[in-house]
């Protein structure tokens, strides 16, 4: 009291700190109740979701904030230096992959990918599709459809796996109608992960593995490995069916799935030029990123493209499926401290180096092809050409490998540049090969690079007649397509 009597000032200092302080707890208290209030209102059901249901806009009645995110997908604006959110003409930037694909549907038409709102869409308009007239005509089949959409899964519960898998792509044509979403990855009654396509499953049996042993953390990935992975279509596992196969089964780089195709003797497709029987990878990048220091450091995809992030003091996954460079403060920097500027620089460092030594493999491949057609318009022998074609569906499947890895080169650089630099080493040495059989059969000089410095004459070089498919792709899109729509909004209306 001797204190305050002589302080006096100093008793008011204590009674104002503690008003503020006790205001400062009511604040705070306000806003745990306030908060928790609203948790307990924010994921009240809204709508009843059936085990199947496709339509995103239905889970998004229950899930407001991660719907409302997952359309900003739909976003095309996004630019990197080399890819981004918008479409790009891959064949116009870079004419020598026509080539490379010559006799392949990608030489027709190769578009950067857009978001997952555009996946239905996207497969819809792109040429490779063709313009069937109807259910039973066109060049692809119904496999094609499995990646795109929360109808697949519906489909295949209602009319089996194996029955999926068969027939024309455009049989289904008004039955996958909804864009990538929601039921493609949860469960509607807990919304755990879950895995939708068989294919994931059916690698990891055959690997030995449960996938339903996996952490939530490693599911945080493998929901994406249901799509972002390699993969062929195996006719031989059912009868009639383009059978949706990993071929993980002697192991998951791309040696050991090398391995598993060439003992099959399985090929995409005969290169229009060499004749090789060639590889097309699909997009490894989920048997890449294993190779990878973030999954080394128990990073998953999900921590990177979908990041948490919070509204209205609610924490929820980011359903905005991007790039990390897009979003730099909530996927990079949680983990590394470093200005945004310098880890960006960072992965255009590692995306350079790549790029430059995966286009020297792409011209050697663009050669060797080139050359190969020139041994067989000589009069070589199948024989003679065995180890050279085998050489360039190696060479080129390393670059395919390197180049369809979406990411690979930030995913793991080190692990991708070893590709490519043995990719360099096979095409060399089957260019070598082709050098002496072109010496022996009476050519013994360079031969002449093609004029491919535009996509047109790349398209032409190799034979395709790009007006006739552009004016059956238009027929399609005029009196198939519409139909489909009908017919799915029909369907839809009565659920």
């Amino acid at each position: 009291m001797k204190l305050f009597d002589k302080r006096p000032w100093l008793a008011w200092l204590i009674f104002f700190a503690t008003v503020i302080v006790v205001f400062l707890l009511g604040l705070l208290a306000s806003s745990i109740v306030e908060r928790r209030a609203e948790a307990s209102f924010v994921n009240v059901p809204k709508a009843k979701l059936s085990e199947f249901e496709p339509r995103n806009e239905v889970w998004g009645e229950n899930y407001p904030r991660e719907f409302q995110s997952y359309y900003q997908t739909s976003d095309t604006t996004f630019a990197s230096k080399y890819n981004g959110s918008a479409m790009i003409d891959m064949l116009e930037v870079d004419p020598r992959l026509v080539v490379l694909w010559a006799g392949y549907g990608f030489s027709k038409d190769y578009n950067q990918g857009r978001g997952h709102y555009y996946a239905v869409t996207d497969v819809v308009n792109t040429l490779r599709t063709g313009g069937p007239e109807d259910e039973k005509t066109g060049p692809m089949p119904s496999t094609c459809w499995t990646c795109k959409s929360p109808d697949v899964p519906r489909l295949m519960n209602e009319h089996g796996v194996a029955e999926f898998y068969k027939g024309k792509w455009a049989r289904l044509g008004a039955e996958v109608v909804n864009p990538i979403g929601c039921a493609d990855c949860h469960d509607p009654e807990t919304m755990n992960l879950r895995i939708t396509r068989p294919a994931l499953i059916e690698a990891f049996e055959r690997q030995g593995k449960d996938i339903t042993k996996a952490s939530h953390q490693e599911m945080r990935s493998l929901v994406c490995a249901q799509c972002h992975v390699e993969y062929y279509f195996n006719k031989k596992t059912v009868e009639g069916a383009n059978y949706l196969t990993f071929p993980w089964d002697k192991g998951m780089n791309v040696e050991a799935m090398e391995e598993y195709y060439d003992e099959m003797a399985f090929a995409d497709w005969t290169h229009k030029l060499s004749k090789a029987p060639m590889l097309k990878a699909q997009h490894p990048g989920y048997e890449v990123y294993l190779t990878g220091i973030h999954a080394d450091r128990g990073v998953s995809c999900a921590d990177c493209h979908m990041p948490y992030k919070s509204e209205g003091g609610q924490k929820f996954t980011d359903h905005k499926i991007q790039s990390p460079l897009n979003n730099v403060a909530n996927s990079c920097q949680v983990c590394h401290r470093q200005e945004t500027a310098n880890l960006i620089a960072n992965v255009y460092a590692n995306q350079d180096r790549i790029i430059e030594n995966r286009d020297k493999l792409e011209e050697l491949v663009v050669r060797a092809h080139v050359e190969a057609k020139k041994a067989w318009d000589l009069g070589a022998t199948e024989t003679q050409m065995k180890d050279i074609l085998m050489g360039i569906r190696h060479a080129q499947w390393r670059w395919d490998y390197a180049a369809a890895s979406h990411g690979g080169s930030f995913h793991a650089p080190v692990e991708i540049g070893r590709v490519i630099g043995t990719g360099i080493d096979v095409a060399q040495e089957t260019r070598v090969k082709l050098a002496r059989l072109l010496a022996e059969l009476g050519h013994n000089k360079e031969v002449p690079y093609p004029d491919i410095s535009t996509k047109a004459k790349a398209q032409k070089f190799v034979g395709l007649d790009m007006v006739q498919l552009y004016q059956e792709k238009k027929r399609f899109k005029e009196n198939v397509v519409p139909q489909w729509i009908k017919e799915a909004q029909a369907r839809e209306k009565s659920w």
